[in-house]
Formats: C-alpha cells, sequence, structure tokens
C-alpha cells in the first residue's frame, strides 16, 4: 500500500503501476505491457513514462524497455542481475555471453571483471545501461558453437559452455594477464580432469583462429592427452604455414602442429 505522501507527489496511474509491479515483483518491463496491463493509449503512455523516468521509477535499459526501480529501493534505486540485459537485444538468440565475463563463473580466476562481453552476429557497439559496461563484439556466425542456455529469474541466457570459454580464453587472454596465464589455466582445468577433453578439442578444432588452435593443441599434448584424441586437431592445422607462436621468430620448431615456440 502506497502511503499519502507518496500519493501527493504521483498521479493516480502512476500510484496504480507502481503498486501493481511493485506486487508481481517486476524487474523489466516493456512500454508494449505497459498499454495492455494499463490500458493506455501510447500517448498517454509517453507522458505516464516521461514523469516515472523523471522519479528515477523507470530507467531506460534500450528504446521501450525499462528497469522498474520500485520506490522503496530508494534514491539509489534498484540493481539488476546484468546476465538479464543481453536478451533484451538479441530476440532471435543470435549472442551469447562470454569471455573475461565467465571467467569467473567457470572458476578460472577469482578476479571480477567490470564489463560484460556480448558475442553476437550483428552489431559492435559499447554501451553503460544501468551503470554497467557492456561490450557488443560481433563475430562470424562459424563462431557461433559450444552454448548452453541457463535460467536467470526465470529468462533463458545464453553463455558459452565451459569448455567453450578455455578455447576464448587462449584466444582473448588479456584479461587473465596474457597467454602464459592462460596456458596455465588451461593446464590446472585438463590435469584436475575439470573438462570434457573431447569436448575440448572439438570446439578447439572449429575455431578459426589458427594460432589459438596450436596454442591449444600444444598444451594439451604437454598434458600427455593421447595423440587419437589430438587427431582431428592435427589434421586441422597439418596444411597451415609456420606460425611463430609468439612476436619472435626464434624458438623451438615443432613440426607436428607447424609452429615455432618460445621455451622461455
Amino acid at each position: 500500500m502506497l502511503n499519502k505522501n507518496i500519493n501527493n507527489i504521483l498521479g493516480p496511474i502512476e500510484t496504480n503501476i507502481i503498486a501493481r509491479l511493485t506486487y508481481e515483483k517486476t524487474s523489466i518491463i516493456r512500454a508494449q505491457d505497459l498499454d495492455l496491463m494499463f490500458n493506455l493509449s501510447p500517448e498517454n503512455r509517453k507522458q505516464v513514462v516521461f514523469r516515472l523516468k523523471r522519479k528515477k521509477i523507470l530507467v531506460p535499459i534500450k528504446r521501450g524497455v525499462y528497469l522498474f526501480s520500485p520506490l522503496e529501493a530508494g534514491p539509489g534505486g534498484t540493481g539488476i542481475d546484468e546476465l538479464l540485459i543481453p536478451p533484451l537485444f538479441f530476440p532471435e538468440n543470435n549472442y551469447y555471453i562470454g569471455y573475461s565475463t565467465l571467467f569467473n563463473y567457470y572458476g578460472f580466476t577469482e578476479q571480477l571483471f567490470q564489463t560484460v562481453y556480448i558475442l553476437n552476429t550483428s552489431r559492435s557497439m559499447k554501451k553503460t545501461i544501468i551503470g554497467i559496461s557492456f561490450d557488443f563484439i560481433k563475430i562470424h556466425q562459424n563462431r557461433m558453437y559450444g552454448l548452453e542456455t541457463i535460467k536467470v529469474k526465470n529468462s533463458d541466457v545464453i553463455i558459452s559452455d565451459k569448455e567453450r570459454t578455455l578455447v576464448d580464453m587462449i584466444y582473448f587472454n588479456n584479461p587473465v594477464g596474457g597467454i602464459s596465464s592462460a596456458i596455465h589455466v588451461m593446464e590446472k582445468i585438463v590435469g584436475n580432469s575439470e573438462c570434457d577433453i573431447k569436448k575440448l578439442v572439438e570446439y578447439a578444432t572449429r575455431f578459426p583462429i589458427i594460432t589459438t588452435r596450436k596454442w591449444i593443441g600444444i598444451t594439451l599434448e604437454g598434458l600427455k592427452i593421447q595423440e587419437i584424441d589430438l587427431k582431428p586437431l592435427i589434421k586441422s592445422v597439418k596444411k597451415t604455414s609456420i606460425t611463430p607462436l609468439l612476436s619472435s621468430r626464434k624458438g623451438r620448431l615443432v613440426k607436428k602442429w607447424r609452429a615455432i615456440v618460445d621455451d622461455t
């Protein structure tokens, strides 16, 4: 029940909207839902939304989609699980949440990262939404694999699975301190049998960046993974050019992986 002081600063429509959304514990509301729930015309809804935005009760996420911040949340407003944001931008599910956003999720590192990475097939942009930094990275369709759907507050959210996140970490290794640190993490995860080796090899074999495939192959071979299990990955690099895995071309030639490795 809204008290009399609140009623004095809100109109009857606004009071009704806040009371119902609070009662139903709504966190995200769309403009069309407001029209249907409260029998609003588009013009009336625009005016109501304008007033609620000004009072920071509705906070824009994208055009026509708002975070509802109930009055009891106070001047600072309410928060939202950042994983709920990406699906709002990709109704066709052509995205996944990945990179460093999931490194902590899977226990690869204890570090928490400030940016949420959304890999997708349609847009590239950086955007701050409700105080959270999002980096939308456009990728080719051939990198949209190794994904799973999880439930976040009754919403479906697409993320990379553990093995795919390991592959992405070797490629996108700066957040964990560079390629040496990324390899150390992979060695720990594989060495402790905390992932599916066959799935990891399959994902690495499909990854379009040749250097990443070679890093993973050499790392797995160093962990004594049997050659029969590595066969698809070995075949994927067989006809590639010899690649220096670091900036210098000095080092040891590893013929099987068509790579020059600096052992230091």
